[in-house]
């Protein structure tokens, strides 16, 4: 039985990273994003790994279009294992001038978004008895830049139902987690339009203790670790993911 993973925003950066790591793996991947044109790009990658992939354009702040993407993948493939609620926006701005409008919009997609893809998906999973869901949190929800409250805000949520689903959802042998990255480097995963050579000082590497900037891929590993059946005892966690730059202590 082929399993199937879903993947919000998984068009670019880190997304699109998850998605190929569960695709090399043999998984069937769903992935919906709100670009369509890295979607298709994307889509077609995925093809060419395996058998089955799908991708469909959504807003994953409006539940009617995460019920249609999560009822498609249902009709299609006739079950979903894996959640993985990536899909992420950010307006930041100085927190004395942001439009409320912008700030809603964030938490719409980070928090919300993530909730309602997790609420239709786990009814699935509940059919099934199992099932595994990973939110991508981030270290900016324990710590910040300066006008960046919207996303901080969201991704410190984000915790906080990764601990309340993992009670909600455990009766129905559905594990939830989170995944913490740090400073990730996707300007060379996005769609090709958009996609960039990255460059980085020595600076840069050296405020990590790992002496390099993170990358998707790391961040797709942990992702099929907590998701994977050697994982079967771990449930309402954050692994944060940063190279150890947030437990590096800087005096200049």
């Amino acid at each position: 039985m082929q399993r199937v993973v879903a993947v919000t925003g998984g068009a670019q950066g880190i997304g699109k990273a998850i998605a190929l790591s569960y695709a090399k793996e043999g998984y069937i991947v769903a992935i919906a994003d709100a670009d369509q044109e890295a979607g298709l790009e994307t889509v077609q990658e995925l093809l060419h790994i395996g058998e089955h992939a799908i991708f469909m354009c959504v807003n994953i702040a409006k539940e009617d279009e995460v019920i249609q993407w999560i009822r498609t993948i249902h009709d299609k493939f006739g079950r979903i294992d894996i959640l993985i609620n990536n899909a992420a926006i950010s307006r930041n701005g100085s927190m004395l001038q942001l439009p409320i409008d912008q700030f809603d919009e964030v938490i719409g997609v980070n928090l919300r978004g993530a909730f309602l893809c997790s609420q239709h998906a786990a009814a699935v999973m509940k059919l099934q008895g199992s099932g595994a869901i990973v939110n991508m949190a981030s270290t900016r929800a324990l710590m910040s830049e300066a006008d960046t409250e919207a996303y901080s805000a969201s991704k410190g949520g984000l915790l906080a139902l990764t601990h309340a689903m993992a009670i909600s959802l455990g009766r129905y042998g559905i594990r939830v987690n989170a995944v913490s990255p740090g400073w990730i480097e996707t300007r060379d995963w996005q769609k090709t339009a958009n996609r960039q050579e990255p460059v980085h000082s020595e600076r840069d590497a050296l405020q990590h203790p790992i002496g390099r900037v993170g990358t998707p891929a790391d961040i797709a590993a942990a992702c099929l670790y907590l998701t994977g059946e050697h994982a079967g005892f771990i449930t309402g966690q954050n692994l944060i993911i940063d190279g150890g730059m947030t437990v590096n202590m800087i005096y200049e």
